[in-house]
């Protein structure tokens, strides 16, 4: 058989009908003869194989079927085999699939490279000859022009066309005639056209083309392509193509002009919307822009065509294309023509596009520019042209505000100096706004009447300079000096705290005075910036390439200078000298003399914590300086709280010192006293609920350096935060203490609690001026409290449509209705007569009053719920804060004692907040709390090693756990119970996976004695220094309720891992284990307890430890409990009943499995009557995995699966086939039109088809409900029924139906696919 197959495919490739290329090779209606006279094809079968792969869609397999290709030919040297290859890849050309012409082509291209004794003439001849479009038929018109643009792409790409004169010619004519088959061919013959010019020579082109080129050029402004084959001509041979020729070819020396603009537009219109889905710039439009600078007409293309022409077009193409253009010309304008463009209409469009609100799915061409931007400046040498881009961008507003993004990172290009001088232009627009230099735009939404004041929009402008040169400082790429850095910090924070009386040397900031003086609400703003400044400080790597830098760089050091000072404190310095010159500078909010006081106190503390910090290298005191200047510097900002700070730490300080200076025994005041880091504690709580990220982050890094010092009460302060008991308490003493400037806070400061956000809300705020619309994303803390605020309103509401009257109101407007006669009294009758104009007047001055009286009790509740629900935000959000110490602490001391005490709490934050009401951001809160406790504790790999002082409070934590697991209401929150009760379990029973497990050895298997069993297990599974029995009596009673408690906390899973993880326990439990197979009270139980036998049959070391007979009594008890349990099973009604079969016969299977491997004596055939009356019971095939698990049991027993037989599909008939159809619509007897002349036609044809229906002819007819009646009466014959009576038929019928009762839904679906493809087969 292979023979002949390798015949029948020798034979087709020999008449150009391989089987693996008869889609690929055209065909011709005068088909060539190979000829084979050596029998090259026969002889070798790997030639043939190089033109299968080159077909191959793989690009790897063509590429190396090339090579191969290429080195055959080579080495053989015969030239019917490279006639052979020719034609095989002249045919392939026009291959039908378009995989395979780009492989023929190349390697077409690569066979003429490597051959030049094959004339180029005679390659083309072929092409022409196999693939000429004027013979070949008109299905196959496609795939032969196809083939002659491939084939002069293959000669092209040779590299041998610009050296045979007449071979180009004669190709660029054929590129030409294909023009013509737009409709298939696009545009590539031309841009294959373009593609030989740019290879070409000037005297080639002069001498060869130009004459044949003469049409195309001439009528260039008639199509896209052929204007870009006319500017491709004029750059690259412009020698030919001068100004005279020009004339005479479009009757204009130059292209651009003022009779070619309209032509010119329509053009780059339609090259424009050719490229909408590529969203690319042709390279036409760049090409008409080079020729324009070329000569000397770019102000006219720029003006009339782009900004008067393509941008006024309301096509979306129109306007990208312009904004591309813009983008591409930034490398080849002069510095005037980068101002002319930049300031220019263009611009004022791309910043329209930026800041306008588009739906789901538009395109912003923000990061687009943001990429031409980046390249030119990349690649731009002159700072000039860097600076005047970075100043046009920058002074593109919106209302002030501009409209790239503070954190723009084109500046990582910048020079040094063009980034020292756009430094200096944004210090000067700060200093000095100029509104008039901006480039201001307006959208279409936005309201005249709501445009912004000046004074807004130098605001909106100030706060944006701030982020931008906070942003060059986090900028990572950007090329910085101390110097740059340390110039910007002053800027930010001089104008921050402080203004300038009289100009000075000493400090630069004075020199330059405000014309536009800061407001508070601009001060504010900077000092957020200054904040957030300092936050980027703080994780600033070492500046500079020197050696000091490089070492500290390896050390992963930040946040500090190269000779080793902090960043902070080089601030704190120049804040001590401008404190210091109050002739020149003054402070905003200057001093009392205790700040001043403190302050200076503060700096003598951390320049003594400097000099013990250059003689030791102590954490200590590193954290203490951070600490210390930390809060002097927020003396600025927050002076009360600030104060109060100081004095903490100073009285720490001199506690810590003392203490390293004089080291004297502990004297009953002393041990009364707090510890350092106890107080160090506190005021990083006090600091971290202030709403900042810098001090939240410096807080955390503080406690990073002091962590391993933390003792029990420190971290008892820590908890205490987190305890729900004691919300009411500590936390809102804490948290709630003027409570109106906290409100304020929450609202005015959320600003600096991030300032990467900064930039994005700044961005909202444009897009609420210009589209009148809300804030779509805010703050992480503003968005928790507007989520929150929302559904405590809701609450609000629904509690005043419920809250019921109020007693005392309803007394006093009775009282007040009676006293002025309007309300009968009780003993009194009532009286009609109208009352006086007095008594009225006297009854609503009484009303008016009440009712004022009443709205002030309402609105004083309504302030009171909103005070508490602020309240709740703040308690809130300084918890999630305080989560980060926890986090801190658990990755940086994992193996410390007092780890143990973390875990109770954070589960009693768990219970607590899934217990109650839950928004946003108490979500956030639980979601925090619960990764910090399973990924930082339960799963952490390091844990306490040394436990022998206090083993047993851990025996009884964890009798506490896993009776609180079982206490639970909710199984998600007993999971953490018990997971944290593993934790334990893994922390007392030691570090033993890195004692290797002995093996076992065969003489264990001969004792007998329980001793003796005792020392395998011990030698098979360790142990270490655990009380085995006390854990086990804890573990024995969860299981023991889980498998009896109907509605139990507890789950099978939490059983699966603490038998998988300590399989020293699941020894000790097995036993009840295998008891509760039968004995579970539900079927759910005794399914779970077969699960955790199977798991715990495949723990290796459990089977090692047991010998073979404790190993065969425990199989044989477990295959007895399986029996017992099948036997209760009497059918499939119920789900559960079914994977508790399904968990029973998995446990068999693996015990059968076990008993194979072991060669045990165990019979299971004891189990197979029960097991063969369950496959008889209903419903036992509804499922296909325990059907599979079902077999796999019978079959080792000698029961094969049975095969289900195919359901015979039943025959239609026509008056079921009738009945079945359903009417899409239907019109009264009264509304059909009659004719009777079609109704007695078709009456006649049904009756003929009928009759040819039961005759069996089944001819093919022409309509579709024919040939479907045909198709089912000819399947019925297929079945056998064709000629079968009704009788038989409802019959046969009638049995298929009953067969298929019992098959699945799966079954059913598998026959209805069927049913619809077998008429079309």
């Amino acid at each position: 058989e292979v023979n002949v197959l390798r015949f029948v495919h020798i034979f087709k490739a020999w008449f150009g009908k391989d089987s693996n290329t008869e889609d690929m090779e055209t065909e011709s209606p005068n088909k060539p003869k190979v000829e084979d006279s050596g029998g090259i094809l026969k002889q070798n079968r790997e030639f043939l194989d190089f033109f299968w792969d080159i077909a191959k869609p793989e690009q790897e397999i063509r590429l190396k079927a090339i090579e191969n290709l290429l080195q055959y030919l080579e080495t053989s040297e015969r030239d019917d085999e490279l006639k052979y290859t020719l034609k095989r890849l002249i045919d392939g050309l026009a291959a039908t699939r378009e995989v395979a012409r780009p492989g023929f082509s190349l390697a077409l291209a690569q066979v003429a490279q490597h051959f030049e004794s094959v004339p180029l003439q005679g390659i083309l001849d072929q092409i022409k000859e196999k693939h000429d479009l004027q013979k070949v038929k008109k299905k196959r018109l496609r795939h032969a022009a196809f083939g002659n643009f491939f084939g002069v792409l293959a000669l092209f790409q040779s590299g041998r066309l610009t050296k045979e004169p007449k071979v180009l010619l004669e190709c660029v004519q054929l590129l030409q005639s294909l023009a013509q088959y737009r409709e298939h061919l696009k545009d590539l013959p031309r841009k294959t056209l373009v593609d030989i010019l740019s290879e070409t020579t000037e005297s080639e082109f002069e001498e060869v083309l130009y004459g044949s080129l003469k049409t195309d050029l001439s009528s260039a402004f008639s199509t896209p392509e052929q204007l870009h084959l006319l500017l491709v001509a004029i750059q690259k041979f412009p020698g030919v193509l001068k100004p005279k020729r020009l004339k005479k070819l479009l009757g204009t020396s130059t292209v651009v002009t003022d009779e070619n603009i309209p032509k010119l537009l329509e053009i780059l219109k339609v090259s424009a919307k050719s490229v909408k889905m590529d969203r690319i710039l042709p390279p036409l439009g760049l090409d008409l822009l080079r020729l324009s600078l070329n000569e000397g007409t770019f102000e006219l293309f720029w003006n009339e065509i782009v900004e008067k022409g393509l941008l006024l077009d309301k096509a979306a193409p129109c306007s990208f294309m312009c904004y591309r253009l813009l983008g591409a010309a930034l490398p080849h304008l002069s510095l005037s023509e980068l101002k002319m463009v930049l300031h220019g209409e263009v611009m004022l469009h791309y910043g329209k596009n930026v800041i306008a609100t588009q739906l789901p799915g538009r395109v912003k061409f923000g990061p687009e520019m943001e990429t031409y931007v980046d390249a030119f400046l990349e690649n731009c040498d002159d700072p000039d042209k860097q600076l005047t881009v970075m100043k046009a961008f920058s002074t593109l507003t919106n209302q002030g505000n501009p409209v790239i993004t503070s954190s723009w990172k084109v500046v990582r290009h910048l020079q040094s100096t063009a980034l020292l001088d756009y430094v200096d232009y944004l210090k000067q627009m700060f200093l000095n706004p100029d509104l008039e230099i901006c480039l201001e735009l307006y959208t279409r939404r936005q309201n005249p009447e709501k445009i912004l004041q000046p004074e807004q929009c130098i605001f909106r402008l100030r706060k944006w300079i701030v982020s931008r040169l906070a942003s060059i400082i986090d900028n990572p790429w950007l090329k910085k000096d101390e110097d740059l850095v340390m110039d910007i910090t002053r800027f930010i924070f001089f104008y921050s705290f402080f203004e300038a009386l009289k100009p000075t040397l000493d400090i630069p900031e004075t020199e330059c005075l405000l014309q536009v003086p800061l407001d508070e609400d601009t001060r504010s703003a900077t000092a957020d910036g200054f904040f957030s400044l300092l936050n980027y400080l703080n994780c600033l790597p070492v500046l500079g390439e020197n050696p000091e830098a490089a070492n500290l760089n390896k050390k992963h050091v930040q946040g500090v200078t190269a000779d080793g000072q902090l960043w902070i404190y080089c601030v704190s310095q120049y804040a001590s000298a401008l404190l210091s010159r109050k002739k020149y500078v003054r402070a905003v909010k200057p001093f009392s003399d205790e700040e001043r006081e403190a302050w200076e106190r503060m700096l003598q503390c951390v320049d003594e914590l400097r000099k013990k910090g250059d003689k030791s290298q102590n954490m200590k005191l590193s954290a203490f300086q951070r600490l210390g200047l930390l809060i002097g510097i927020h003396l600025f900002k927050a002076p009360t709280e600030s104060l109060e700070l100081l004095k903490d730490f100073h009285h720490c300080m001199d506690t810590v010192l003392e203490k390293e200076c004089k080291k004297k025994k502990k004297t009953a005041d002393d041990e009364d006293e707090p510890e350092w880091v106890e107080v160090v504690v506190e005021i990083l709580l006090s600091l971290l609920s202030q709403q900042s990220k810098f001090i939240r982050q410096a807080c955390t890094s503080v406690f990073k350096q002091i962590c391993s010092n933390v003792t029990e009460k420190a971290l008892h302060l820590i908890l205490d935060v987190l305890d729900p008991e004691k919300d009411h308490d500590e936390d809102r003493a804490l948290l709630i203490t003027d409570e109106g400037k906290k409100a304020k806070r929450t609202s005015s400061e959320s600003e600096s609690e991030d300032n990467s956000d900064e930039e994005e809300s700044s961005e909202e705020e444009d897009e609420d001026d210009n589209d009148d619309s809300s804030d779509t994303e805010d703050k992480e803390g503003d968005e928790r409290e507007g989520d929150s605020s929302a559904e405590e309103l809701e609450e609000n509401d629904s509690e005043s449509e419920t809250e019921p009257v109020d007693e005392n109101f309803r007394m006093g407007l009775i009282k007040a209705l009676q006293a002025g006669n309007a309300l009968p009294r009780e003993d009194e009758a009532s009286d009609e007569e109208d009352l006086d104009d007095e008594a009225m007047m006297s009854l609503d001055e009484n009303l008016a009053a009440l009712f004022a009286e009443q709205k002030k009790r309402a609105q004083a509740k309504k302030d009171e719920k909103d005070q508490q629900r602020k309240e709740k935000i703040l308690v809130r959000d300084f918890k999630i804060k305080v989560l980060d110490l926890i986090d801190v602490f658990l990755k940086k001391q994992p193996e410390n004692p007092l780890v143990f005490g973390i875990i109770e709490p954070l589960i009693a934050v768990i219970e607590q907040t899934m217990t109650g009401k839950s928004d946003q951001q108490e979500q956030d809160f639980l979601q925090k709390t619960a990764d910090i406790f399973i990924n930082q504790l339960c799963k952490s790999k390091r844990y306490c090693k040394d436990v022998s002082s206090f083993k047993d409070k851990l025996y009884d934590m964890m009798e506490r756990l896993v009776k609180r697991a079982r206490k639970q209401t909710d199984s998600s929150v007993a999971l953490y119970c018990f997971s944290a009760s593993l934790y334990i379990f893994r922390v007392l029973r030691g570090n033993i996976s890195e004692v290797p497990v002995p093996p076992v050895v065969q003489s264990k298997k001969k004792h007998k004695d329980d001793e003796q069993r005792d020392d395998q297990e011990q030698q098979g599974i360790p142990v270490g220094d655990l009380d085995i029995d006390r854990v086990k009596a804890i573990y024995q009673e969860a299981l023991t309720e889980f498998m009896t408690k109907r509605n139990s906390a507890l789950t099978g899973a939490m059983f699966v891992d603490l038998f998988v993880r300590f399989p020293i326990i699941c020894l000790h439990l097995l036993d009840s284990t295998v008891f509760f197979i039968t004995e579970g009270v539900r079927q759910h139980q005794q399914g779970q307890a077969c699960l955790l036998v199977q798991k715990a049959l495949q723990i290796r070391e459990l089977r090692q430890s047991m010998t073979e007979s404790e190993l065969e009594t425990l199989l044989k008890q477990v295959l007895s409990q399986i029996h017992k349990s099948l036997k209760t099973v009497n059918g499939f009604k119920v789900k559960v009943d079914q994977e508790k079969v399904l968990k029973c016969l998995e446990l068999t299977s693996w015990v059968a499995k076990i008993i194979k491997q072991q060669k045990l004596n165990i019979e299971l055939t004891n189990m197979v009557p029960d097991l063969l009356a369950m496959a008889q019971m209903e419903g036992f095939g509804r499922s296909v995995q325990l059907d599979n698990v079902y077999w796999n049991i019978m079959r080792p027993l000698g029961y094969s699966r049975p095969k289900k037989a195919k359901k015979q599909q039943p025959l239609v008939t026509e008056s079921t086939e009738s009945t079945k159809k359903k009417k899409k619509g239907f019109l009264p007897e009264t509304k059909k039109r009659k004719n009777r002349k079609k109704v007695s036609v078709g009456q006649q044809k049904e009756i003929t088809g009928s009759s040819n229906k039961q005759s069996g002819e089944g001819h093919r007819g022409k309509k579709k409900k024919k040939n479907r009646k045909r198709k089912i009466s000819e399947s019925g014959d297929k079945n056998g029924l064709g000629h079968s009576s009704p009788a038989k038929q409802s019959k046969v019928q009638g049995e298929n139906t009953n067969k298929g009762k019992d098959r699945t839904q799966t079954d059913k679906s598998k026959k209805k696919k069927h049913k619809k493809r077998e008429p079309s087969e």
